[in-house]
Formats: structure tokens, C-alpha cells, sequence
């Protein structure tokens, strides 16, 4: 307890990032220290597994006492521990559970395990205090693509997912055959700002009729027979009319059927949620839809789109309230799905 108020340790080590945060409540941020390994991984293009786990191992214990010294707390004065379980990189996952369940043990701390898409959407609770179920969630990151029926803080329904390349990692993979290394997009986003996204006429792919699921992997072999028969033919590729439009062609997608969604299910709130989420095009295309028809749209600050562990507190936080405990044989799972951690 801190000033009489529940406090919740959260931990977040699922992919590159290594992060120790400590909330209030379940909403109030005290702190929330992310130690990123962008600059490590860039080098190669992308994410390698051994690497971030090295890493995490490595950053966890100064991650942690920097959060506890941040918020004024001590890990005595902790009320519950919440750690991402999956789904992730199964060594990178492992760091932060040995951690979390050490702690959990050493101190007689209640540990809860968080699927790390639920993390995602639980930063909106802390970006709007008001915020609270049912709602629709897009949640859009380097690993996920999903449209999920929120129905209470622990119940969900998983509408669509993708059904190859995530959103972020279809991102990655355009900007890496763009030149514009890693990580693919920030820099796809930055670009396409000066592009025209009616340039390249890329194929929009909805799949079946009523379907909520996507795929990522035409468009990207799109763009890459796109530039090779451009260079044969002795034509210059301009970079941003390319990244605009591939971008323009896959948020087209994502938007109208995130919209269509909520609507169908009858959601007058959408939040937004995942890396890909502070991506500037996809916000304003949301809005503009979402002002439409009569949606009112939640997306969180930039800081709280990436991999960081109050969302993870957060999440924790109602799991916690909702029952939900876990015990020190709690493992990583790295293709967990959502539903695997209801109640």
C-alpha cells in the first residue's frame, strides 16, 4: 500500500523491451521505466531472440529499482505483481517471470499473469480514467493484428486476427526492402507524409464477405514485384509515393472493417491499442470514420502504444479484482491466445 491506495508492480519483457512499472489503483501511473533494445537490434533488421534475452537479463534488476525508486516505494509496500506471460519471445518472456515469481515469493506478493494484448488495451484505462467496458478494440503491433469484443475488463472475444504477417512486422518488412531499416514504421509513417497514396494502385485485400480477419503478405509481395519491375525497366522509384501507398492500402483495410465492427456489435466506443497505434495516418483515417459514425475513439499516448509494463499493472490490477490469481508454476507461453487467461 502507498497512502492507503492498492499498488500494483508490473513487468513487461515479452519482446525488446524491457520494463518495471508501478500504478496506483490500477490507472495511476507512479512510474514506468522502459529500457529499449532498438539501437541493439537495428544492426540486423529485426528482433533476434537470444540477443533480447541476453539483454533482458542483463537490464531487469536496474529496470526494477529505478521504477521503485521512481514511484518512492519500496517492493514491501507492493500489493500484487503482474507479469506478461505470453504470447511473446519465449526466452525474452522467461526473464521477466523468473523475475516477477522471485519477487512474488521473496515477499509473500500476490503474481498475476497477463496475456500481453489484454496489456495493450488496458492502457487506455490509464489514458482515460473514464474509460470502461464493452468497447471494440483494435489492437495493431509488430506481432498482432486483432479485432477483439471487449465485453468486461477479463472477457473477450477475438472477432479477427491476421492470418500471416502482422500489421507492424508487414511494416518492417516494406521499409527493409525500402532501405529504411529498422524499426520499419515510424520511418514508413515519416515517409509517406510527403508521398502520394494514390501513386501505386497496391491491391486491397479483404478476403471473404463479413470477415474480420487480414492479411498482410500480398501486399508486401506487392510492393517487392512493384520496385523490381520498375528497376528493370530502367524507372525511378519515388520512395514516398511507394510507402504512401502501401500504408494508404493496408490502413484502408484495417479502418473499414474496425469500423464495421463496432457498428455490427453494436460498440459505440472504439479503443485503439499496440505499436502500430501511434502511427499518425491510421489515427486521423479512425477519427475521421469513427466522427462519422457516431464512434467515439480512445487511443493512447505514444508512450503507452509500446511495449511497457503499466499496461501489464494495469491489466493485473482488474484481473486481481476479478479473482484471478496465479501461482509460482506460471509459465511462458509464446503463442498464448487471448482467451486462454479468462476466467
Amino acid at each position: 500500500m502507498k497512502d492507503g491506495k492498492f499498488l500494483t508492480m508490473g513487468i513487461e519483457s515479452s519482446c525488446d523491451e524491457t520494463s518495471v512499472a508501478l500504478l496506483l489503483e490500477g490507472r495511476q501511473v507512479l512510474s514506468n521505466v522502459i529500457s529499449s533494445q532498438i539501437k541493439v537490434h537495428q544492426v540486423f533488421g529485426g528482433v533476434v531472440p537470444e540477443i533480447a534475452s541476453r539483454h533482458h537479463l542483463e537490464n531487469i534488476n536496474q529496470v526494477t529499482e529505478e521504477a521503485l525508486n521512481q514511484a518512492g516505494v519500496t517492493l514491501d509496500q507492493v500489493d500484487l505483481i503482474g507479469v506478461t506471460c505470453g504470447p511473446g519471445l519465449v526466452g525474452a518472456l522467461l526473464i521477466g517471470l523468473a523475475s516477477a515469481k522471485a519477487y512474488a515469493f521473496a515477499k509473500d506478493i500476490p503474481l498475476v499473469g497477463v496475456h500481453h494484448i489484454q496489456g495493450h488495451i488496458s492502457a487506455n484505462y490509464i489514458e482515460y480514467p473514464e474509460l470502461e467496458p464493452p468497447f471494440m478494440a483494435l489492437v495493431v503491433s509488430g506481432g498482432h493484428t486483432n479485432i477483439v469484443e471487449v465485453r468486461d475488463y477479463n472477457g473477450f472475444q477475438v472477432l479477427g486476427g491476421t492470418r500471416d504477417d502482422a500489421v507492424g512486422e508487414a511494416f518492417d518488412k516494406v521499409a527493409r526492402v525500402l532501405g529504411l531499416g529498422y524499426p520499419g514504421g515510424p520511418r514508413i509513417d515519416k515517409l509517406a507524409r510527403e508521398g502520394n497514396p494514390q501513386a501505386v494502385p497496391f491491391k486491397r485485400v479483404f478476403l471473404e464477405k463479413d470477415s474480420y480477419d487480414f492479411s498482410f503478405s500480398g501486399i508486401k509481395t506487392g510492393v517487392l514485384n512493384y520496385l523490381n519491375s520498375e528497376k528493370q525497366a530502367g524507372r525511378e522509384v519515388n520512395q514516398a509515393d511507394v510507402a504512401a501507398s502501401f500504408q494508404q492500402a493496408v490502413l484502408d483495410v484495417i479502418v473499414k472493417k474496425a469500423v464495421t465492427a463496432a457498428k455490427t456489435m453494436k460498440k459505440d466506443k472504439l479503443v485503439l491499442a499496440g505499436g502500430v497505434a501511434a502511427n499518425s495516418k491510421l489515427r486521423e483515417m479512425l477519427e475521421e470514420q469513427c466522427r462519422k459514425n457516431g464512434i467515439q475513439l480512445y487511443r493512447p499516448a505514444p508512450v503507452l502504444c509500446t511495449d511497457n509494463a503499466a499496461m501489464i499493472a494495469c491489466a493485473a490490477y482488474y484481473k486481481y479484482k476479478g479473482g484471478f490469481v496465479s501461482d509460482l508454476t506460471l509459465d511462458a507461453y509464446p503463442n498464448l491466445p487471448l482467451t486462454a487467461l479468462q476466467e
